[in-house]
């Protein structure tokens, strides 16, 4: 039979759509054509295919016209994973091997021109849209693809490492070859996860800033926001380093979803699973660096920073247009990239945690050294952050320098397991009162599970009239003040925990 069909997946965002590989030999001009709207890495595939499959000792119909298509047409298509599809598709329509035995099974991987197979990105992505959409199929992955994809549960994975290991299993019925059994690079692969633990840098390295600490369990405990502001040196970026370990451990489900974005990045490891994600991207980068784009759109920091940390130290220093492309996935928690013929929606759940020195040479307000900026320096340097921006987020903490005696005598801090404990029993109270973190709380939620004391709503009222603040920083005032109700066991939120609230959105009016 001249014309055989393999079945693989595209990935568009985390959606991975069906794409049919349709190969078709025929007489004439001996040529090799693809068509189907195919990227140029999926266009160089002709000369992998081609090199793979005579160094594999299988036979290439050089005398042959042939026509693939990946079909649908408009799908975009990317990346080599369409290199092993295709080579079947040449092999079943010339009949080296039974195109009818294909049925059921979709392929992706890229082929070396020896023929052994390369891991492609976003396996696990592409299994877990699979399993989302309830599609029974069995896939067959290179090495290292196959591993990821198999953690989705029941999912039937096969690994192969080279080209002959795939097509021995598909050879016609009768063959002699057909009848032996497959060889040790053909396999299923199934996750082993038991006794996996996540590892993160311990709290009891940080000596002093009992301030920062605290305000770090807060956000932790009620998934808020948070700024550090202090000199160069204070600990900022070793508090920041060190909060994953304080957020609850991970659910099956969010490490699955932090792992699909992750591997549709290129960045994903066995080793980490199960690991909040900590993004730590350079002040240089870009708004697409950060929310994500290019076409195909590809996620961006703050979704590889999903149900984890993105942490944007020196925050006054990244571009204005990168700040500002944050506001939206704050508030919703997701990212649409839009393009002229394609969208694509990535999650972007993840804690803001920043760093910023009060003045362009950093020490502003200190009493180790002295502050050689002046006033309208200090200005410039402050109004790079916008106003809505920073009324985005929930705590403004000032971390002070430590001084030489205290880090050197001190003992050791409290460790991050006692830490993350309290976070965790104060997010399942959250959890079992409301169903979302206290950060999530929403219009009428926000008054029905606030539980504000008529002290303390007489106190925030009085008191966000006289600082000026808007209905967003009240309202987020009040989702901390319930976490610190939280934290404290309290059933209701009085005066005690609105008034700490209120003194974790002063540090950066202070400095001004």
């Amino acid at each position: 039979m001249s014309l055989s069909l393999v079945q693989s997946r595209a990935l568009l965002g985390l959606d991975a759509a069906a794409v049919t590989v349709e190969v078709h030999l025929a007489n004439g001009l001996p040529s090799f054509t693809l068509v189907g709207l195919a990227d140029v890495e999926v266009k160089e595939a002709r000369e992998r295919v081609r090199s793979a499959i005579q160094n594999s000792g299988l036979e290439f119909p050089n005398n042959k016209r042939i026509t693939v298509n990946l079909a649908p047409a408009d799908l975009p298509k990317d990346s080599g994973r369409f290199d092993l599809p295709i080579a079947l598709g040449i092999l079943a329509a010339s009949g080296q091997i039974d195109g009818a035995r294909l049925a059921g099974y979709e392929f992706a991987g890229e082929l070396s021109l020896s023929g052994e197979l390369r891991a492609v990105r976003g396996a696990l992505a592409m299994s877990l849209a699979l399993h989302a959409g309830h599609v029974v199929t069995q896939l067959v992955l290179p090495p290292g693809s196959a591993e990821e994809a198999a953690l989705i549960p029941d999912a039937q994975v096969y690994r192969a490492h080279h080209l002959l290991d795939v097509v021995q299993h598909f050879l016609p019925v009768g063959t002699e070859a057909a009848a032996a059994e497959p060889g040790p690079g053909w396999s299923r692969v199934v996750a082993n996860l038991q006794g996996k633990q996540a590892c993160y840098p311990d709290m009891a390295d940080v000596k002093g800033q009992l301030g920062a600490k605290r305000a770090l369990e807060i956000a932790a405990a009620g998934g808020h926001s948070l700024l550090l502001m202090g000199p160069p040196g204070a600990g900022k970026s070793m508090l920041a380093q060190r909060f994953a370990g304080l957020l609850p451990a991970m659910t099956v489900e969010e490490a699955l979803q932090s792992a699909a974005v992750a591997s549709l990045g290129g960045r994903f490891s066995l080793d980490q699973w199960a690991q909040r994600p900590t993004c730590h991207p350079h002040h240089t980068a870009s708004a697409v660096a950060l929310v994500g784009g290019g076409s195909p759109p590809r996620p961006g920091e703050i979704s590889l920073a999903h149900n984890g940390v993105l942490f944007l130290d020196e925050l006054p220093e990244f571009p204005r247009a990168a700040l500002e492309a944050l506001r939206e996935p704050l508030e919703t928690g997701h990212i649409t990239i839009s393009r002229a013929a394609r969208r694509a929606d990535f999650p972007a759940r993840f804690q803001l945690i920043a760093a910023m020195n009060p003045c362009p040479c950093g020490y502003l307000g200190s009493v180790q050294k002295t502050c050689r900026c002046t006033p309208d320096q200090v200005s410039r340097y402050q109004g790079k952050l916008s106003g809505p921006l920073i009324d985005r987020i929930d705590l403004h903490v000032e971390v002070p320098a430590v001084n030489t005696n205290e880090l050197m005598n001190a003992p050791p801090g409290e460790p991050t397991a006692a830490i993350q404990a309290r976070c965790t029993a104060a997010r399942q109270r959250a959890i079992e009162r409301q169903g979302v973190a206290n950060q999530a709380l929403q219009g009428q939620e926000l008054d029905q599970h606030l539980l504000l004391d008529a002290a303390a709503a007489k106190f925030l009222n009085v008191a966000a009239a006289r600082l000026g603040w808007s209905a967003r920083s009240t309202h987020r005032a009040l989702k901390v003040a319930r976490t610190i109700a939280d934290l404290a066991g309290a059933h209701s939120t009085q005066v005690t925990h609105v008034a700490e609230a209120m003194q974790y959105r002063r540090a950066l009016k202070a400095a001004l």
